[in-house]
């Protein structure tokens, strides 16, 4: 299995600065995107952290031990490198009083021969589409999620609630930062899509699954993303990371790009 990856990351209509955070390493199947969240600048620095350490420990464990690594030990190791980077986001905060209470929520994935291995906190996204169907991966850590998971509210509802972007799990806080991770077997022609909240809050799930599904590579796909996001209103900043497979899968035998702001 082969895989293509493409970024793409706009601060939108309304803020002035971009806090998101995108990467990914081709050479040993990395993509992360990180929202951040605080005062000031604050947020841009807890997302900055987590894809740098990210890039520099977890893709460098990748390199020598995740092609032989159990399914088991690369969630293990992407737990344990969360983890730390989490323990360096609170210690720059507390060494940092302009950066006190910042946080960032967190989606990644490591992508290898015969599996995708996924890991989210907050509400970042990842979702697949797979035979024409979009299928959301990830789970949001949300008020309005566990709204919605007890029945209280309905998607329709969802869409207009005032407290949407009120997260209940993230990096940069001692005890919210646990990582939720899961597998799934790779298919050739397969489609990953991580986001920020500016693209799932701006888009609904139909509307997203038609620009990729008419789009002619995942680099037309992040561009009419960004697009409609931002003519739907661009309220956040918006980051878009698509990673497309081709290919067999090989069952169990095995460029960077650096985070950016637009």
């Amino acid at each position: 299995m082969q895989y293509r990856f493409h970024a793409l990351t706009d601060p939108g209509r309304l803020r002035p600065n971009n806090e998101d955070a995108v990467l990914f390493d081709v050479s040993v199947g990395l993509a992360v995107l990180a929202d951040g969240m605080g005062g000031y600048n604050a947020g841009e620095v807890a997302s900055g952290i987590v894809c740098s350490y990210l890039q520099e420990h977890f893709a460098a464990w990748l390199a020598t031990a995740g092609a032989n690594a159990s399914t088991r030990q690369v969630r293990r190791a992407m737990r344990q490198n969360v983890n730390a980077a989490n323990q360096t986001i609170m210690a720059v905060a507390e060494q940092q009083p302009e950066c006190q209470g910042m946080g960032t929520t967190l989606v990644l994935g490591v992508f290898q021969p015969d599996r995708v291995i996924i890991g989210s906190i907050g509400d970042s996204r990842c979702y697949r589409f797979r035979g024409g169907v979009l299928q959301q991966l990830s789970h949001d850590h949300s008020v309005l999620q566990e709204q919605l998971d007890a029945g209280v509210v309905t998607p329709e509802m969802a869409r207009h609630a005032p407290n949407r972007n009120l997260v209940t799990r993230a990096l940069g806080f001692p005890v919210s930062g646990e990582l939720d991770t899961f597998e799934h077997q790779a298919e050739s022609g397969d489609i990953y899509l991580f986001c920020s909240d500016g693209l799932s809050d701006m888009l609904d799930d139909h509307e997203i699954s038609a620009l990729i599904r008419d789009a002619l590579s995942i680099e037309t796909a992040a561009s009419s993303l960004v697009a409609a996001a931002n003519s739907a209103g661009g309220r956040d900043n918006v980051s878009v990371l698509l990673v497309s497979s081709t290919g067999e899968p090989v069952r169990r035998s095995h460029p960077l790009f650096r985070w950016r702001r637009g």
